[in-house]
C-alpha cells in the first residue's frame, strides 16, 4: 500500500497570469503558497486483476486502463505505467470539486506520486510538476495555467515566473519566521457554499484576453509589488493588494462573482478586513480574507454564520507518508 499526501493552495497575487492567453505573450507573475489541507491518494495491490477506482462517493471497476473514466487517473496510471491489478482510492480534506484551492492539480500530482512510489520509483518535485502540467493541460485539454502543479509539487511560499516558452522560474520567499506567521495569522479562509467549474470561467476568460490585457498586467503588477512587502516584512500591504486583486479579477469573466458573493465581501470589509478575493477562477468555493490583529475577533464574529477553514502554511510539497510495497510483478 502507498498513501500519498498532497497540499492545496491560496494564490496571494497574480492568479491568472500563468494561463497561457497571457504568458505566451508577457511573463505571468504569482505569488503562492501551499497550505495545510491536503489530497490523499492510496493505491494497493488486488489479488485479481481487475483495476478499482474510488473518489467523490464514485466508484469504478473495469479491467483495462483505457476503460477508466476519470481522466486525470487515467492519465496518471498510462505516464506511470500501472496496468491492472490494483486498487486507488482518493480522499480530501475539503470539497474536492470547484474548491478553488487548487484541488484538481494536487490530485494530479498526488496520483503520479503514489502511481511511480507504487512501481518502486522516487520522483522529484520538478518531474512531478511537469508531468502534472503534460496531463492536465495537454493531455486533457484542460484550459488552465501551470501555477497550481508546481506549488502542490514543491509546497512553501513561492513567487513564481511564468516564460513564454512554458518554462517555469521559481523563488523561495525567504523571509524571517515572523513575518510567516504574521501572514498566516491574518488570513482567513471562508467556505462560500458553493462550488464551480472553473473550465467555464477559465475558457471566457481566455477568449477575452486581448480586451482584459491592461487587467491582467495590473494584476502581475500586484504580484511583483506584494512579493516585495512579504520580503520588507510588510505583510498588510499584502492583505490590501488582495482588495485591490479582486477588483481587477471581478472584469476578466461573467461569472467571477455573483450579489452573493459580493455581498460576503462587503459585510466582512465593515467588519474589518483591509482585503479578500475569491479563491481560484471565481464564481464559488472559498474566500480569502486578510484582517490585521485587532480586527480580526470582530470580523470572526460578524461572519458567524459562515464556516471558517482554519489554515496554516505548509513549507513542505507532495510526499509519500506511507510506503508499504511489495514486489509489484506486473
Amino acid at each position: 500500500m502507498i498513501i500519498s499526501q498532497t497540499p492545496l493552495r491560496i494564490s496571494l497575487a497574480g492568479g491568472g497570469t500563468d494561463l497561457p492567453c497571457y504568458c505566451s505573450r508577457r511573463q505571468g507573475k504569482v505569488l503562492s503558497t501551499a497550505v495545510n489541507k491536503y489530497i490523499f491518494v492510496i493505491i494497493q495491490e488486488r489479488f485479481d486483476d481487475q483495476i478499482h477506482v474510488n473518489y467523490a462517493r464514485r466508484k469504478e471497476v473495469v479491467d483495462e486502463v483505457s476503460q477508466v473514466r476519470h481522466d486525470l487517473a487515467r492519465e496518471a496510471m498510462r505516464m506511470a505505467g500501472l496496468v491492472r491489478g490494483f486498487e486507488v482510492t482518493t480522499l480530501a480534506d475539503i470539497p474536492s470539486e470547484g474548491s478553488g484551492l487548487g484541488s484538481s492539480s494536487a490530485l494530479t500530482v498526488g496520483l503520479l506520486n503514489a502511481f511511480h512510489a507504487y512501481r518502486g520509483r522516487q520522483v522529484d518535485a520538478e518531474t512531478l510538476a511537469r508531468q502534472a502540467c503534460e496531463i492536465e493541460i495537454v493531455r486533457c485539454g484542460k484550459p488552465i495555467g501551470r501555477q497550481d502543479q508546481y506549488i502542490a509539487a514543491y509546497g512553501g511560499l513561492h513567487f513564481f515566473t511564468f516564460h513564454k516558452d512554458g518554462s517555469v522560474g521559481m523563488k523561495r520567499v525567504d523571509v524571517q519566521d515572523h513575518v510567516l506567521r504574521r501572514l498566516e495569522a491574518g488570513l482567513l479562509l471562508y467556505y462560500t457554499n458553493k462550488t464551480r467549474s472553473a473550465d467555464g470561467i477559465l475558457a471566457e476568460a481566455r477568449l477575452r484576453a486581448a480586451d482584459n490585457l491592461a487587467v491582467m498586467n495590473g494584476i502581475r503588477a500586484l504580484a511583483e509589488e506584494s512579493h516585495s512587502a512579504l520580503l520588507r516584512g510588510d505583510v498588510d500591504s499584502v492583505g490590501r493588494n488582495l482588495d485591490r486583486g479582486w477588483r481587477l479579477k471581478k472584469r476578466l469573466a461573467a461569472g467571477v462573482t455573483d450579489p452573493g458573493i459580493d455581498a460576503f465581501y462587503a459585510r466582512a470589509r465593515r467588519a474589518g478586513a483591509i482585503g479578500g478575493r475569491i479563491t481560484g477562477a471565481g464564481g464559488g468555493g472559498f474566500f480569502l480574507l486578510y484582517a490585521p490583529e485587532l480586527r480580526r475577533a470582530r470580523l470572526r464574529k460578524s461572519l458567524s454564520g459562515f464556516r471558517e477553514l482554519p489554515i496554516e502554511l505548509e513549507p513542505g510539497g507532495s510526499k509519500i507518508v506511507l510506503n508499504i510495497r511489495r514486489r509489484i510483478w506486473r
